[in-house]
């Protein structure tokens, strides 16, 4: 017999076996199941720091009369398989999470994965990272949102999600750390691999899928689709590219492309704009600030004063409100972090949040941003949207606007900043607090230029969430602006069963470019989805 068991200890006693095993017996004997010899297998723990307490949940498997490896050992598919067939060869532009777990999927059935990536390699892309800081340079296609690995590379490697219902979540976990993440991503409740230690999982990934007969085309940016009639509508046969290092141009060919291109790939909503504009849909996304607090701040409000004591590392914390039938809520919080510049172009500033493996920085930061439909769109925007061929673009034209002014008070990429207790005064900061940022701050009085819906909304916000966590409004908290790049503004309509795009035959678009998910490990499983359905439908 296998059951499943959570039992609730103080933090002091997380490593006590003996305390964890009477936990147990006491669980089983309420489920009616006396059982004097068991075997337990740690699944999962949590953190409860609510209503003033702090606790530890700790999920066990228990085994009562059985082995643990009765339930058999994970082994990846892959690992057996003969490699990939040159005769059935697939597009995948973009190599984040989507484009490699699906590539890693059609290998599985012996399916060649030729994948185009308009970025650098890791070791590559980390030098031209590190530029942006420094120098204020941005490459527009080797950044903190372009290159091996994607967006999630180099800003933290979150590994949670709620989106059980993509695929088995396990399983994500168990690939990255079969190409090197540390085992607690499989037990820990909101696991993170690391910025510092995710790029060598992405070239485990990337030497394994070269391994089996998968190639990989860097410094190829998609310039346009390779198209032939079918019908009523657009055959899609592959792309064609344009080296981002020789200028010269090239064309990949094969039975289906993988669409998996980011957040950040503008170019490619444009370009599908002219071909099929009906392939496109707006969407609702969220922009706002990142807010910056010391550490020792959060970790108390979180611990109530007592995670140091219980070694319980960087406190993390989810808020969320309701204001003006917008919800206001944080979004991709970093325990003991950075924040980092992370504009995709020229003449934008755009900043996001990233933690090394041990969380262990001065600072605790999150993005709080506010829900943005797209009736909340300028008309100037839609009109622009409207003249180039397709009003779905005009959430693209406002996420860039806001950019554009944030670049117009910042300096270089030297950011825009403000106390958060000057912001809900509306004045200017004399004087900012030390920040993660290391590309600079220029101290700026955002709510005169972030648009209105926005601004007002987060001073609610912040009212909100300061009832709820006490101490969040500080003259220490910290606000860098702007935080645009949480999803897409824009939809690629795909067939629910098929993953097919509606508009245009051998496109399945993928991943959170496509509007499908949002994050690494759900990103990881629409790719593989997508991947299975193109799998099905050529009937390899």
């Amino acid at each position: 017999m296998i059951k499943e068991i959570t039992i609730t200890v103080e933090a002091r006693d997380e490593k006590n076996a003996g305390l964890h095993e009477n936990l147990i017996r006491k669980e089983l004997k309420k489920n009616h199941i006396n059982a004097s010899q068991f075997e337990k297998v740690f699944v999962k723990k949590s953190i409860d720091a609510r209503h003033g307490q702090l606790k530890l949940h700790l999920r066990y498997k228990v085994y009562i009369g059985e082995k643990p490896e009765a339930a058999g050992e994970w082994k990846p598919l892959w690992k057996s398989c003969a490699g990939a067939d040159s005769q059935h060869t697939v597009i995948i532009v973009g190599a984040g999470p989507a484009g490699l777990f699906g590539a890693l999927k059609l290998l599985e059935s012996g399916i060649k994965p030729v994948i185009i990536e308009r970025g650098v390699q890791t070791s590559q892309r980390r030098k031209d990272i590190a530029l942006i800081s420094t120098k204020g340079m941005v490459n527009g296609d080797s950044n903190y949102c372009f290159g091996e690995g994607g967006a999630g590379t180099f800003s933290d490697g979150k590994l949670y999600t709620r989106s059980n219902k993509r695929g088995d979540i396990s399983t994500i976990l168990r690939i990255f750390n079969f190409f090197g993440a540390d085992e607690k991503i499989l037990t820990d409740a909101h696991p993170h691999i690391g910025t510092d230690r995710l790029p060598q999982v992405i070239n485990a990934m990337r030497d394994k899928i070269i391994e089996l007969g998968g190639e990989f085309h860097f410094s190829e940016r998609v310039t346009a689709f390779v198209t032939e009639a079918a019908g009523e509508k657009l055959c899609v046969k592959g792309v064609e590219t344009q080296n981002t290092e020789t200028g010269e141009k090239s064309c990949f060919e094969g039975k289906a492309v993988l669409l998996a291109t980011g957040h950040s790939a503008t170019d490619i909503y444009k370009i599908l704009a002219k071909i099929a504009p009906d392939a496109l849909e707006a969407k609702t996304f969220a922009a706002g600030v990142r807010v910056e607090h010391p550490r020792e701040l959060i970790d108390k409000i979180q611990y109530h004063g007592r995670g140091a004591e219980n070694g319980l590392g960087a406190a993390e914390y989810r808020v969320t409100a309701q204001v003006d039938g917008r919800g206001v809520y944080s979004f991709c919080m970093c325990p003991g972090g950075f924040v980092v510049p992370s504009s995709s172009g020229p003449g934008e500033i755009v900043v996001n949040g990233m933690s090394a493996a041990a969380r262990n920085s001065k600072w605790s930061n999150a993005a709080i941003v506010v829900e943005i439909r797209p009736e909340d769109f300028p008309a100037s925007c839609v009109d622009q949207a409207i003249k180039d061929g397709c009003v779905d673009l005009a959430g693209l034209y406002f996420r860039e606007r806001i950019e554009n002014l944030a670049f117009e008070n910042g300096n270089g990429q030297a950011a825009p900043a403000q106390r958060l207790t000057d912001f809900l005064a509306g004045r200017k900061s004399e004087s900012l607090p030390s920040s993660s940022y290391t590309a600079g701050l220029v101290s700026s009085e955002l709510g005169s230029w972030l648009p209105s819906h926005i601004a007002e909304r987060l001073k609610k916000g912040f009212v909100e969430i300061d009832r709820n966590m006490h101490g969040f409004i500080s003259s220490e908290a910290l606000m860098i602006a702007p935080e645009t790049r949480t999803s897409t503004p824009v939809r690629i309509l795909r067939d629910k069963e098929s993953f097919e795009c509606k508009a245009i035959a051998g496109l399945y678009p993928a991943g959170e470019g496509s509007g499908y998910s949002g994050g690494i490990v759900s990103s990881a499983m629409d790719g593989e989805n997508a991947a299975v359905a193109m799998k099905n439908n050529l009937k390899i």
